[in-house]
């Protein structure tokens, strides 16, 4: 079954970090379909399959649970959801597939028990399908593809035993993916306690948030400050403000992107949050985590002292022990209000840079009471 131009991926070699790699719902479902396809065109039951990655180099041994017929037509295959040492909600799960011969020609996915169905524009798959994202529908169709003639026609249901319960623990219900969970992954692989899930999750929402056309404005929010701000001074829908934690960088990078696939401008994006992360942006930094970054008040004495403040207060903001406290130190200074939206706007700049689809960015800097600094 081994492909021999593909090199094989060993999950039992750790990761740089020395945690263990996993297989994705995705890498899970694209081996359950090749197990029932095995069982349905040749007869063969098998208890491990050979799947491709993603990247086209690699393939991936993958443990089959269970192998059955249903009936003549139809045959069914489980496998375990594995998440290495970066378990997520589905790490054990049981992802299934039920592959039924079809008279059309072509691959027609369906979302089986417990797996979900897209009930809103801006996700990776359409609304009223199964959400079972781009790559793991690539990974699939290469695996019928390695199985069958390519002009078999097949029907595959994918499912996930317990998958309605598992998805009330993700973002699903959320994003309007009703009925379970989604078949994920972007390689096959899962990064052991990686950041990958989580930017993966910001990715989502944001494409939630610019989900159709007369979308014209949505948020982008480190934290929770500014939620309010969101919601009772610009008016936005919850779904309209999306929070990214640190990685800002990412999230305007998804911006770019899913504009620029649907071809068209977003009117403005407001970037709203406490300058202890954003004013970080104007020393270059755009993943705005401790451990990535210094802290920001050398940000905020340099533009006071560029906007004239004296040098006292100026060497005040430099020593401050946190953001926080150079902003409760110039709450009665003369020009604080100015100088916060200097910064503002000099953000705003920075961020407009990498959003050629924006046609305006407006940052709001809040305090951590919530109590807007600049521009109000």
């Amino acid at each position: 079954m081994a492909r021999t131009a593909l090199k094989e991926f060993d999950l039992n070699v750790l990761a740089p970090n020395g945690l263990r790699r996993g297989r994705t719902t995705g890498s899970c479902a694209t081996a359950a379909v090749k197990a029932a396809l095995y069982l349905l065109l040749h007869d063969e039951r098998l208890t491990q399959v050979q799947i491709t990655l993603a990247d086209d180099l690699h393939y991936l041994s993958v443990p089959v649970q269970d192998c059955r017929r249903l009936n003549e037509y139809t045959a069914r295959a489980e496998v375990l959801k594995d998440g290495g040492d970066d378990p997520d909600n589905t790490h054990g799960a049981t992802i299934f597939a039920e592959v039924r011969k079809n008279d059309t020609g072509r691959i027609r996915f369906f979302a089986g028990d417990g797996v979900g169905t897209a009930t809103q524009p801006g996700l990776r798959v359409a609304v009223g399908e199964p959400a079972i994202n781009p790559t793991p529908r690539k990974m699939i169709r290469q695996a019928v593809a390695e199985v069958s003639a390519n002009d078999q026609g097949f029907d595959l249901t994918i499912g996930c035993i317990n998958g309605e319960t598992i998805a009330k623990k993700t973002f699903n219900p959320k994003l309007g993916i009703v009925g379970g969970i989604s078949i994920l992954g972007t390689s096959g692989l899962v990064e052991p306690l990686s950041l990958a899930s989580w930017i993966a999750s910001i990715e989502v929402y944001i494409r939630v948030a610019l989900g159709s056309n007369d979308v014209n404005r949505i948020a982008l929010l480190p934290g929770k400050i500014g939620r309010d701000y969101a919601k009772e001074i610009l008016d936005l829908p919850e779904q309209r403000a999306v929070q990214i934690a640190n990685f800002l960088g990412d999230a305007l990078g998804f911006v770019q992107q899913t504009l620029a696939e649907q071809q068209r401008e977003l009117d403005v994006l407001w970037l709203l949050g406490h300058p202890g992360k954003l004013a970080k942006v104007l020393d270059g930094v755009w993943d705005t985590h401790s451990s990535k970054s210094g802290m920001a008040m050398s940000v905020v004495a340099r533009i006071a002292a560029e906007r004239g403040f004296n040098s006292s207060l100026v060497q005040e903001l430099e020593q401050a022990n946190t953001v926080e406290a150079a902003t409760e130190r110039l709450n009665s200074v003369p020009g604080s209000q100015a100088l916060w939206t200097d910064i503002e706007q000099r953000i705003a700049a920075l961020v407009h840079r990498r959003l050629p689809a924006v046609k305006r960015v407006e940052v709001r800097l809040f305090n951590l009471q919530g109590d807007s600094l600049g521009e109000i």
